[in-house]
């Protein structure tokens, strides 16, 4: 439905109003997920690349040996290439603009409501011919909240994702649904998961650069490997309303790296 790629902006406003159009509405309420395109530019996207990259050998020059076995991607054959990067709404100027920019801040609080936080915020840098696969998974899982429908992800794209460069997948209706018990596999304790028991069937959803998905925290997700020639970087921005509490978390997400929107 091409109506559902595409958001309502006022010319010459520099993206300050974004609207999601009815269809867009309707598939985030029942399948709990939506992909936009053109939320923002190339030339941004390229910038955001440079300052990942930045940040990234900035942050590589101060590990130790041993903890560059835990934070460097094992599975590319790129010389010190990280795996991901935590809090970058916080930590960097440039991403803290992009996920307050007015536009992409309209259409998720016209998704949880007005008086939105970012808490949490990563960037992922998946290699070409690497960066493995994320599981099937929960976002409200990890995060705990006591109002499911008040967590949203906002997911960036700053390279083309593609199903053969590991886009993003889905379950179709998840969000309707509750938590799952998820399990962590012994040798990777921090990967925590869905089992086979409770999977569905997912479907991918691509996005260009510069485009965004938008999902529900309790909607399934995952991502496959890269198994092409191209990069996937991207930023996920998780936002919840500013009345939401963070009650059983699996991993302590630190209030000082929280960033007020309003």
């Amino acid at each position: 439905m091409p109506e559902s790629n595409s958001v309502c902006q006022k010319p010459g406003s520099d993206r300050l109003s974004m609207e999601l159009s009815a269809l867009q509405l309707q598939s985030y309420q029942s399948n709990g997920f939506v992909t936009i395109e053109g939320v923002f530019t190339p030339v941004e996207m390229d910038r955001a690349i440079e300052e990942a990259t930045e940040w990234q050998n900035e942050f590589i020059a101060n590990l130790t040996e041993a903890d560059k076995k835990w934070y460097l991607d094992q599975g590319t054959s790129i010389k010190n290439q990280l795996r991901k990067l935590d809090n970058p709404v916080s930590q960097r100027k440039f991403f803290k603009k992009m996920a307050l920019s007015p536009g992409l801040v309209s259409m998720v609080e016209e998704l949880i409501g007005k008086e939105v936080i970012a808490f949490f915020s990563q960037i992922f840098f998946k290699p070409p011919h690497g960066g493995g696969p994320k599981p099937i998974h929960q976002d409200n899982f990890y995060f705990g909240p006591d109002k499911r429908d008040q967590i949203i992800t906002v997911w960036i794209a700053f390279d083309n994702a593609t199903i053969e460069n590991g886009c993003l997948y889905y379950g179709k209706g998840t969000n309707l649904g509750d938590v799952v018990e998820h399990f962590a596999p012994d040798h990777e304790p921090f990967n925590y998961q869905i089992p086979d028991s409770r999977k569905v069937p997912m479907t991918a959803a691509p996005v260009q650069k510069g485009g965004i998905s938008l999902h529900h925290g309790n909607t399934f997700h995952q991502s496959s490997g890269n198994n092409s020639g191209w990069w996937r970087r991207a930023m996920a921005v998780h936002y919840m309303q500013s009345k939401v509490n963070l009650v059983s978390p699996i991993f302590k997400y630190d209030p000082a790296h929280f960033v007020k929107v309003y």
